[in-house]
Parts: structure tokens; C-alpha cells; sequence
């Protein structure tokens, strides 16, 4: 599991995917920090590492990325810890389009093509 403050390769997403999951790799996006941690076999092991590093739970939003996708395919918005009804939030998925887009934004930053 680490953390991804400056910018990654896809390649990288590629390798950690062959490691794990075979096509996926668990992230989670601190959508205030602009911060995504990657690779991890649960995304409340990433949500935690993220909070241990000093994020608000309720910043973090997990999501499944698919090096070898593109488009829409590339980030799947899919994770047990987006499940917050105090947040409004009631399903699995990442319901309010503003959190999606920021999501889509801060990954594209940390994640080269």
C-alpha cells in the first residue's frame, strides 16, 4: 500500500494489478488533499492508511481502477466505504456528480499515461 502525493505511471497501476486482483487495482481518493492511495487488498486498509496520515474519513472515497481501461472504464466508483448515509451517500457507488468529477480530476493528476 502507498500513498501517492505527486504522480504515478500507468505502468505501475499494471504491475500492481498483475499482483493482485489480475485487471484492478483498490484505491482511495482524499478529495481535499488531493491525495490517492493504491494497492491495498481492502479499501478500508487504503481508508485507513490515508487517516493514520492525517485525512478525514469523510474526505475519502474509494474507487477501482483498470490500468489496462480507458474512458470511463479506467475508474470504477465502486467500494463498501462510500456507503454514508450521514453524508447522504447510500450506496456502494459515489452518488453526488460534483465528488465523482473531483474524484476523475484528482486521479487524472496522479496518474500518467
Amino acid at each position: 500500500m502507498e500513498i501517492i502525493s505527486r504522480s504515478m505511471e500507468i505502468a505501475d497501476l499494471e504491475r500492481m494489478a498483475a499482483a493482485t486482483f489480475g485487471n484492478m487495482v483498490k484505491a482511495v481518493v482524499d478529495v481535499d488533499r488531493e491525495l490517492l492511495a493504491v494497492d491495498g487488498e481492502l479499501h478500508s486498509d487504503l481508508e485507513a492508511l490515508l487517516i493514520d496520515d492525517g485525512s478525514r474519513q469523510q474526505s475519502l472515497w474509494g474507487i477501482n481502477l483498470y490500468p489496462a481501461m480507458t474512458g470511463d472504464d479506467f475508474v470504477e466508483f465502486d467500494s463498501m466505504i462510500n456507503m454514508r448515509p450521514s453524508q447522504g451517500n447510500m450506496s456502494r457507488g459515489v452518488e453526488d456528480e460534483r465528488i465523482r468529477g473531483r474524484i476523475l480530476e484528482i486521479v487524472a493528476k496522479k496518474v500518467r499515461r
